[in-house]
This record gives C-alpha cells, sequence and structure tokens, in this order.
C-alpha cells in the first residue's frame, strides 16, 4: 500500500480512548451535543423526510437506528438519513485552516456502525476524534474547493476511519476500508456553487454512506487498489495534480501544545448559515441596536476573500431563490438580521426569503475583499460593517472571531441553549434534559440505546 494509506491505517488502529486528554473529550462531547441539536432541528426539513423514506425501505441484517425514530434500516442508508438532518439547518461546526469544511458531518458515520455493534462510549468517543484527525490534517494540506472538488472527497476518508475503527478492523482491512472510500468518492464543488438545491445539505451525507459502505466491505474482505493516495492516477494525481505528503500523525497520545486533536480547533456555529456569513451576521445584530433599519442609507462590508468570493463572483447570492443558497448569501443574511434581529431557521421561509424590505436593504449594500483580512486567514476570520444613516451619521462594527469561534467559544450552557433551541421543535423540555444528560456521561455508557431513545420524536 502507498505511505498515506498506511499512515492513516495505522493511526486509526493505534489511536486508543487512553491516548484522549481530557479537554478532547469533553470536546467531543460538546460536538456530539451541538451536531445532535442541529440534526433534530433539521428533522422535519423536506430533504430529511425524503431520506426517511428512501432509508425506511432498506432492511437490513445489521440494522441500524435513523435518528428521532424507532425505525431500523441498513448502516450507510442510517448515516445517509442521520447525514441530512444533522447537515440541513448548515449550524454543524466547521474547520478551516485554510482547507476544511464540516467534520461533524462524519459524526452520522460512527453512530450508525456504534447502533449495530453494541459500541460503549468511550469508543464512540475514539472514533469520533479519529475522524476529526483524519478530516482535518488532510484538509490542512489541500484546500479542495479550489480544486473543484467538494469537501466529502476529505470527510468519506475520515469517516470510514471513524465506522472502520468502531467495526474493529485490523491494520490490512482499515486500509482497504480508506481505500474503497476514496476510490469512487470525488464530488465535485458544484454542489455549492450559484443557486444552491436541496444536495448541498445532502452531498456529505452522501459521503458518510459510501464510507460506512466501504468499511463494511473491507470488514467482509473486499480489496481495493493498493496506492489509491500516491499512486498512478491516485487522488493526489488525479484530483489534485501534484504529488502531496500528509504530515505524520502524532504516535499514542503524544501531542506539543501546538498540535493539538484537531476536534478541539473547530468552530461552532451561532447561526444556521454558511462559516463565513457568522462574523457578518453577528456585526449586523450589533448595528441592528444602534440604527433602525428605516434609517440606514447604505451599508458597506469588508471581508476576506473566501468570505467575498462568492457574494462577488456569484449574482445568485444577491438574489437568492432557495433556503440552500439564502444561508450563503451574506447580503441577505445581513439584511435578515438588521429586519429581524435574528437569524433564525424561521428566517428562511419563501416569504422570507422574497420579502420585500430585505430585498430593499441588499439593493444599499457594497462587499468587497480587504487585503489585510484576507492575510490573516484562517487565522482570523475578519469583517468590518458600515453603516451610514440618512443625517450622515457613521456606524461600524468589527471583529475577527465570530461567536463559536475557538477563540471565542460559546461555553457549555450556551451550547445547551443551541440544543434546546432546534430541538424544542420537536422533542419535550423533559426529553432534552435527559439528552443532555446522556451526552454529558456518555464515556459512561455501555451502548448507544439511551441516545437513541431519547432523540425519539
Amino acid at each position: 500500500m502507498d505511505r498515506t494509506t498506511d499512515m492513516l491505517a495505522s493511526y486509526a488502529c493505534r489511536l486508543s480512548y487512553e491516548d484522549l486528554d481530557p479537554k478532547t473529550v469533553h470536546q467531543v462531547k460538546r460536538t456530539l451535543v451541538d451536531t445532535l441539536g442541529c440534526a433534530m432541528g433539521g428533522f422535519v426539513s423536506e430533504p430529511a423526510k425524503i431520506a426517511r423514506r428512501i432509508a425506511s425501505s432498506v432492511t437490513s441484517a445489521t440494522p441500524s437506528r435513523v435518528l428521532g425514530t424507532t425505525e431500523y434500516t441498513s448502516p450507510d442508508m442510517a448515516g445517509f438519513a442521520n447525514g441530512v438532518m444533522v447537515r440541513y439547518l448548515d449550524c454543524n461546526d466547521s474547520y478551516f485552516s485554510p482547507g476544511g469544511g464540516h467534520p461533524s458531518d462524519m459524526i452520522p458515520a460512527v453512530l450508525a456502525m456504534a447502533d449495530p455493534m453494541i459500541a460503549d462510549g468511550r469508543t464512540v468517543i475514539t472514533a469520533i476524534a479519529l475522524a476529526y484527525e483524519v478530516f482535518c490534517r488532510i484538509s490542512d494540506e489541500v484546500v479542495a474547493g479550489d480544486l473543484g472538488w467538494d469537501q466529502g472527497i476529505f470527510s468519506v476518508i475520515g469517516a470510514a476511519c471513524g465506522a472502520g475503527k468502531v467495526l474493529g478492523l485490523d491494520h490490512e482491512q482499515m486500509a482497504q476500508a480508506i481505500s474503497l472510500a476514496v476510490t469512487p468518492s470525488l464530488p465535485l464543488a458544484v454542489t455549492r456553487s450559484g443557486e444552491l438545491s436541496m444536495w448541498k445539505g445532502c452531498a456529505t451525507a452522501a459521503a458518510t454512506r459510501s464510507a460506512i459502505f466501504a468499511a463494511m466491505l473491507a470488514a467482509e474482505g473486499m480489496s481495493g487498489p493498493d496506492e489509491p493516495f500516491d499512486g498512478k492516477r491516485g487522488l493526489w494525481e488525479q484530483a489534485v495534480g501534484k504529488p502531496v505528503s500528509i504530515p505524520d500523525f502524532p504516535i499514542g497520545g503524544s501531542r506539543s501544545e501546538d498540535d493539538p486533536f484537531r476536534i478541539t480547533q473547530t468552530i461552532v456555529k451561532s447561526y444556521p448559515s454558511q462559516i463565513h456569513t457568522q462574523a457578518p451576521i453577528g456585526l449586523a445584530l450589533e448595528l441592528g441596536r444602534e440604527v433602525a433599519l428605516a434609517d440606514i442609507k447604505s451599508i458597506h462590508i469588508d471581508t476576506y476573500k473566501s468570505a467575498a468570493s462568492s457574494a462577488s463572483d456569484e449574482p445568485e447570492k444577491w438574489d437568492p431563490k432557495t433556503r440552500e443558497t439564502a444561508d450563503h448569501s451574506i447580503p441577505f443574511l445581513v439584511a435578515a438580521a438588521l429586519q429581524e434581529g435574528t437569524v433564525a431557521p424561521g428566517t428562511f421561509t419563501p416569504q422570507g426569503i422574497a420579502d420585500a424590505t430585505k430585498r430593499d436593504t441588499m439593493g444599499k449594500m457594497t462587499l468587497t475583499e480587504d487585503a489585510e483580512f484576507t492575510a490573516k486567514f484562517p487565522a482570523e476570520y475578519n469583517c468590518r460593517i458600515t453603516v451610514t444613516d440618512r443625517s450622515g451619521g457613521v456606524h461600524t462594527a468589527h471583529t475577527a472571531f465570530s461567536k463559536g469561534h475557538k477563540n471565542n467559544p460559546l461555553n457549555d450552557k450556551e451550547l445547551e441553549g443551541k440544543f434546546r433551541s432546534f430541538a424544542t421543535g420537536v422533542l419535550s423540555d423533559r426529553q432534552c434534559d435527559q439528552m443532555l444528560e446522556t451526552i454529558w456521561t456518555v464515556d459512561e455508557a455501555t451502548d448507544m440505546d439511551d441516545l437513541f431513545d431519547g432523540l425519539v420524536v
């Protein structure tokens, strides 16, 4: 096998719960609170209903639970259906370095295998931390979006490692799972370009499904190409166009302070929208307390290239027609924050997206890249909004770290509040209380029954 496959497989098999420091274990729990809250918030969405309908048509000798229900399906279809729920609101975590995406999209892969394998909490925690390490360390080296590929190109690898860990694959099997995951999985970045469709929130769920299938195939003895990364016509040659060297992962739990487990370096979102819109929304809410919407003459937004590019290069972001486009549109979201005093799932109704007041506010906006902000990204997520009122007064707000960034984190209580804000639409207050207790003590669990049972709508 090639060096990259061998390194990933070796690390996946070697990592143990004892290698995880307390901060990392706690962050996995925080991430589960966040991810499962997002899943409950996305439970009633149309894409989630479609995914559950398809999943309900499949039975398996290895039954796996669909979140929010008492129904079982095959592990890969459970991973897909659950992944669609997690991703729908676009409010689960992000990682950029400068590559990245949404690593919590991989958590449904771990849970889908944990249910039939009767995995305990420590196994689940380890598998989640592992999936994050793989996804994030690869994206540290490669910016998939700039190459025309969607983030599922890397999440499928991390998810295969996470699912394989729960399955107890040995080194050879893990290597085959990785190969079988990456070889057929080259998702196109058109998923997140122009007017966005339902698939924007389903693409990484499809990667999760492929990852689970790959791990299960490998467990049965299926083999894949020996050199899926470094070999002729492998991933680096075909998708990147040049060799890529992923640095060796730290052995065991040995870590320097500047090389922590990657799950501790993620960004938790405060609003159900794209990561680059988080700072503009927060600043708009701040400025909305200073100046009334009717008194605004003009709005100018300065930000870094990655945030400015889609709004600058894609006219659809100035005239969104779908929820998926609206939650990626800085102009729309700034207008919504100024008008409504919040950005929440209810912001994205068809009526809200077409609202004439928002459209009028968007017409007062300009947005440009600030070269200094670009130079500081992704260490900082700088954004500055300048509002000029009708009397000539100037109101300015700036941030380098939106609320939820690792340098401006949500504390545990705030994270619980986010969970409740999404889950209370489908769960009772008592269910929310019980589920939060279950998650915070998941390391003591002997199986995942309480987690799945507690989320039944």
